[in-house]
């Protein structure tokens, strides 16, 4: 049993389901991620993608779980960092992280160190799953891009689709958001949308419903310049939301998803709209776009609304890596609420806070 929890969606299990519900998004996305709305129906039927495809119902994860992975990962270093040292930059740390990252991918040098961690040493993660251009170019430069002093003008989708651990454990998950979004994604639009995300997971943490973090995130865009886009893309979703009976059609009225504020609204409506969790994250990459993106967007949101025991017990069976992913989330759970010390020994043979 956990300890008593001090409010919210604060269990392990809401933890644990909304990186497993993420995950899950990105594979039953990822198949049909460069297909036309026309083509998916006509491959998978009326209702489109209704699970993993293929006999052995298996779904494979992405760049954009790897990346989710990673964030994590550079979250809990730097957390260990802090207890240990006294001192850590979170931006540094994170960095760090996707750096190993993009080892993974046959960039950057392979070169081991005695402080990698785990992560970029699992076999399941040393694989290429179509990674954004955007994040590969910025992260091989080996500059940290920040708000004021922005490493590109792109505002890909590739920053606010990793966002979630930031939400769980960051207590200003707005403001730490926006700038690892920063770190590689440089237009306001591209940091914004990840400070959004973050934001809303965060608020669901708390305790609010997905209709309360929304009105609340809307109000955090308001106070940054350049956020009119990303403001209006929310707007949309939210009034789209209350207009009638959820379709790929109305999804598609939000955009495809390759840009950031239009996967944002695209995962946050197919939150709003939900029944339950399958129904959420189907409507979410049955779309002419960026499937697997805004899937893992609204499967995070609403994993973590849920909880891990209401996913489909067939999609957690048979998705890659579930394990480990499921342990990254207790591990979340562990640095927001759990009872430990570094001086214990907790977990720096996975996240050493170096």
């Amino acid at each position: 049993m956990d300890a008593p929890l001090p409010y919210g969606l604060s269990s392990r299990a809401s933890f644990r389901g909304c990186l497993l519900g993420g995950a899950i998004g990105d594979a039953l996305g990822a198949p049909v991620e460069f297909d036309h709305l026309a083509v998916i129906r006509r491959r998978h039927g009326p209702a489109g993608v209704t699970g993993y495809p293929g006999p052995d119902g298996r779904g494979a994860i992405t760049d954009d779980t790897q990346l989710t992975l990673f964030t994590a990962e550079g979250l809990i270093r730097a957390d260990n960092r802090l207890r240990g040292r006294g001192i850590a930059s979170v931006e540094a740390v994170v960095h760090g992280a996707y750096r190993r990252w993009l080892r993974t991918q046959g960039r950057g040098g392979d070169e081991p160190d005695p402080y990698d961690g785990w992560l970029v040493g699992l076999p399941g993660l040393n694989v290429r799953r179509a990674p954004g251009a955007t994040c590969l170019a910025a992260l091989e430069s080996g500059t940290r891009g920040t708000r004021e002093a922005p490493i590109n003008n792109s505002k890909g989708c590739g920053a606010v689709m990793r966002m979630a651990p930031v939400g769980l454990v960051a207590e200003e998950p707005f403001e730490l958001g926006g700038e690892l979004g920063a770190l590689t994604h440089g237009h306001p639009t591209g940091w914004l949308a990840a400070a959004c995300f973050a934001e809303l997971v965060g608020r669901l943490v708390r305790g609010e419903s997905i209709q309360e973090a929304a009105h609340f995130a809307q109000d955090s865009l308001r106070r940054v310049p350049g956020h009119e886009e990303t403001l209006r893309a929310v707007q949309r979703a939210v009034a789209l939301a209350a207009e009638g009976s959820p379709s790929a059609e109305r999804v598609e009225s939000l955009g495809r998803g390759w840009v950031a504020e239009e996967a944002l609204a695209i995962g946050l409506y197919a939150a709003l709209v939900a029944r339950d969790f399958a129904h959420g994250v189907l409507l979410a990459v049955n779309h002419s776009g960026d499937s697997d993106s805004t899937g893992s967007i609204a499967g995070n949101l609403l994993g973590l609304e849920h909880g891990e025991g209401a996913l489909p017990a067939a999609w957690v069976a048979g998705l890659e890596l579930a394990e480990v992913i499921g342990t990254v989330g207790d591990d979340l759970w562990e640095v927001r609420f759990g009872r430990r010390e570094v001086e214990e020994g907790w977990a720096v043979d996975r996240y050493p806070g170096v």
